[in-house]
């Protein structure tokens, strides 16, 4: 039987074993281990039938680390997992070796490079080709028009690769609140343009970032309502950009609820796609084994 609802964005970590460049600038309580055990059993009481771990930091320690957490946690059922895509020789022998695990993925942070066109250069391109053979996805925490600009020039240029907007591209949602509809007008546009490339899907995780501590669902709303209007529920996905959404809520299960309450207005259908199913089909998740 499928998995029915997903939990496509969530994040481990570790900072006494692996190095997190942007803990530096990142509140305290953050500064701790998180593991998926953590969560407990809120993921069962939400129904949750599994959740696919994110990357969060560039390198091949945070991966292991997530794919440690993998072999230890039944309900991880994917891995999106950091390659040097500016290396592709290099890329190629960590995926070799990585072949019998759970990476369904691939993430690098663009939104971190000093290079603001990193994404776009030739070289990453070659490793970008890497991905298409081996049929994994990239994920990309694309958080400003710019940034949206050159996944749109990416998946054009790999019509077989699909290409993951994390975070829904970062809606400024600060700008809305202000009434500056000029930067507000700027990513409903780059946005628009991002979707009509069939490639691309997006996560509506990691709201809070741009909404703020303590958000709701009527405060992101606007972004979600413009998200399913430019992709359709069948090309977003829900995640619960958990730990990091400790900072505006106080526990997985809280922040799984608000992303839950964004989707109130959707039929049966769109509601399914985006909690579970357009992340089974872009991970290609295999099916649950049904117990006899």
């Amino acid at each position: 039987m499928p998995y029915d609802v997903v939990d496509a964005h969530l994040q481990v970590w570790d900072p006494e074993t692996v190095h997190y460049p942007w803990m530096a600038q990142d509140p305290s309580l953050l500064h701790q281990a998180y593991r998926v055990a953590d969560v407990g059993g809120e993921l069962h009481e939400h129904h949750v039938d599994g959740v696919v771990l994110v990357q969060s930091a560039d390198n091949r320690a945070d991966s292991e680390h997530l794919l440690f957490q993998a072999l230890s946690c039944p309900a991880v059922v994917g891995v999106v997992a950091w390659v040097p895509l500016d290396r592709p020789d290099e890329a190629a022998t960590q995926l070799d070796h990585w072949r019998g695990e759970p990476v369904v993925g691939v993430s690098h942070h663009v939104d971190r490079e000093a290079d603001a066109r990193w994404l776009v250069r030739d070289v990453v391109d070659d490793g970008l080709h890497l991905l298409t053979e081996r049929r994994l996805v990239l994920d990309l925490p694309a958080t400003t028009p710019e940034l949206l600009g050159h996944v749109a020039t990416v998946a054009e240029r790999h019509p077989k690769l699909t290409v993951v907007v994390d975070h829904l591209g970062g809606p400024p949602l600060a700008a809305l609140r202000a009434r500056d509809t000029t930067t507000w007008t700027r990513w409903t546009t780059a946005l628009d343009e991002v979707a009509q490339v069939p490639n691309v899907v997006a996560k509506l995780a990691g709201l809070g970032r741009a909404a703020g501590p303590g958000w709701s669902a009527d405060d992101v709303r606007p972004a979600v309502e413009h998200a399913l209007a430019a992709f359709g529920p069948d090309r977003l996905m829900a995640g619960s950009d958990w730990p990091s959404a400790l900072q505006g809520h106080p526990s997985w299960h809280a922040a799984w609820a608000a992303v839950g309450a964004t989707l109130a207005d959707l039929d049966e259908v769109g509601r399914a796609h985006v909690l579970g199913r357009t992340a089974v089909e872009v991970y290609g998740i295999p099916p649950l084994v049904a117990e006899g």
